[in-house]
């Protein structure tokens, strides 16, 4: 053997007892570091989520400048078609990471839910396109709660959940305001960079140090495996829909409330960038003050009207706090108006997850799967239809600007420079209003559902249709349904 051969020989070798050393061999699954826990979980979204909170004034600019006539109708349709293939892919990613493990799938979802970010400086036609496409794999959440679920007991579930949502919205309560400090003072390029960077962090941590939580006894041997279709029908929650009365009347309330919310969340930093004249750091401040407020109102004030009022009174309380928000943006145009508005939308973020634990507490043990899911469902078909709605209501209200709304005076201040609503704009925000519209019927709805009843809903296979949302066999416990504040559809 030549010399040159045996270098080689020896490089290979050194490769895979590298390979040996990071990969541990543990009945041929692939691991990390440690055992699998929710702190990687937590890891992952933190990462994930603090690399998209810093582009939020970036993307705002960018998306003007992008589409200075319409927008609004623009950020829409993104955002709508990103929310509608999301929906639509859920459920089949969750099914195929039940065949083929967590961690192939978290790699994947992040990954391509993050590849937009370097396009944002290099041609913002591509980034947006990408940002479109990239809601097939925008499920990261949905795989994380898998992951969760494969190594947490029942009892303890709840509280991992909380763990997972609770550092969601600590990583976009601090990364828009540091985002536009460091745009502000060295430029979005480096923001973008950065973004791109920790993005990369994040990729590289699932790799290297995220060990598989799906054991390979639940695995078949073979990636080529069949997984069933039903299970990852995207409307098979939502079939069951109309099996049950008191069913009914939820998913109605759900959908009604939550339609203008994913609306909402998806152009109201716009909205106040562009139209409102807020600076880059008002936004974030704004994000960051709104996220405080309601994680504590879904802790502490949601629990304190559950045990006092109850739990549909809590509902209707919530509806009632949204109607005011949603109002108050749709008729305010100063920008106190948004900020005290702002405050009442915390409140109203007690809604859902005083409609989960309702579910919980009147569904069988062997329904909470499928009346979860089916809620889970429509809030995911919302996440696509609201943008949309939203940014054609605009559209069709002519709510568009001539010029971008906030221009750097030289103290290093800002000033609100020459703009304007098109003509006719009687309402400074028509979709809003909307909103507050839909909302009331939801409110409506929800005077007919009953304080206690047990709901019955024909579950045959249930397990198959909440495998997409955990794992097959951990079945959903009460109040697992809880989501972060915001959706990652959305950000």
């Amino acid at each position: 053997m030549t010399q040159a051969g045996k270098k080689k020989k020896r490089a290979v070798n050194r490769s895979i007892m590298l390979a040996k050393k990071i990969i541990i061999k543990d009945g041929g699954t692939p691991q990390g570091i440690g055992s699998p826990s929710v702190y990687h979980a937590v890891i992952v979204i933190f990462l994930e989520f603090f690399a998209w909170g810093l582009l939020t004034a970036p993307t705002l600019v960018v998306l003007h400048e992008t589409f200075p006539k319409h927008t609004f109708l623009m950020n829409g349709l993104i955002q709508g078609v990103k929310g509608l293939l999301s929906f639509l892919s859920a459920p089949l990613i969750g099914a195929l990471s039940d065949v083929w493990g967590r961690k192939s799938f978290l790699l994947l979802t992040v990954f391509f839910t993050c590849a937009p970010i370097p396009l944002m400086k290099i041609s913002p036609w591509w980034y947006f396109a990408v940002i479109s496409v990239s809601g097939v794999f925008a499920v990261t959440f949905s795989v994380v709660f898998a992951y969760v679920a494969d190594i947490t007991q029942e009892h303890e579930r709840s509280m991992a959940y909380g763990l997972v949502s609770a550092t969601f919205a600590a990583s976009l309560v601090t990364s828009p305001a540091i985002g536009a400090y460091l745009g502000r003072a060295y430029g979005d390029s480096l923001v973008v960079v950065l973004a791109t960077a920790i993005a990369l962090l994040d990729i590289c941590f699932i790799l290297v140090a995220v060990p598989e939580s799906l054991p390979e006894k639940m695995r078949p041997a073979s990636w080529g495996a069949p997984i069933s279709w039903e299970q990852a029908d995207p409307f098979a929650s939502l079939k069951k829909v109309g099996q049950d009365s008191i069913v009914l009347l939820i998913c109605i309330t759900v959908f009604l409330s939550y339609l203008p919310e994913a609306g909402q969340y998806s152009s109201f930093f716009l909205y106040l960038r562009q139209i409102m004249g807020f600076s880059s750091e008002s936004v974030a401040a704004f994000i960051a003050v709104l996220g405080i407020l309601s994680i504590i109102a879904q802790t502490i004030v949601l629990s304190l009207l559950m045990r006092s009022i109850g739990n549909k009174n809590t509902i209707l309380l919530g509806l009632g706090f949204q109607i005011l928000q949603l109002a108050w943006y749709g008729f305010g145009s100063e920008p106190w108006m948004m900020w005290a508005a702002g405050a009442v939308a915390a409140m109203s973020s007690i809604t859902f997850p005083a409609v989960s634990a309702l579910v919980s507490r009147t569904a069988d043990a062997d329904q909470q799967g499928v009346v979860q899911g089916m809620i889970t469902g429509i809030r995911g078909l919302c996440n696509g239809l609201g943008p949309a709605l939203y940014g054609f209501i605009f559209y069709i209200f002519h709510v568009e600007l001539n010029e971008l709304p906030m221009a750097e005076s030289s103290s290093g201040g800002s000033v609100v420079a020459q703009y304007h609503l098109q003509q006719n704009s009687i309402i400074p925000g028509p979709p809003f209003l909307f909103g507050a519209c839909s909302v009331l019927l939801a409110l409506l709805v929800a005077l007919f559902i009953p304080e206690h009843t047990n709901l019955n809903v024909r579950s045959s296979n249930w397990k198959k249709h909440c495998g997409s949302h955990g794992h097959p066999h951990s079945p959903q416990a009460p109040g697992e349904a809880k989501e972060p504040l915001l959706q990652d559809t959305n950000v």
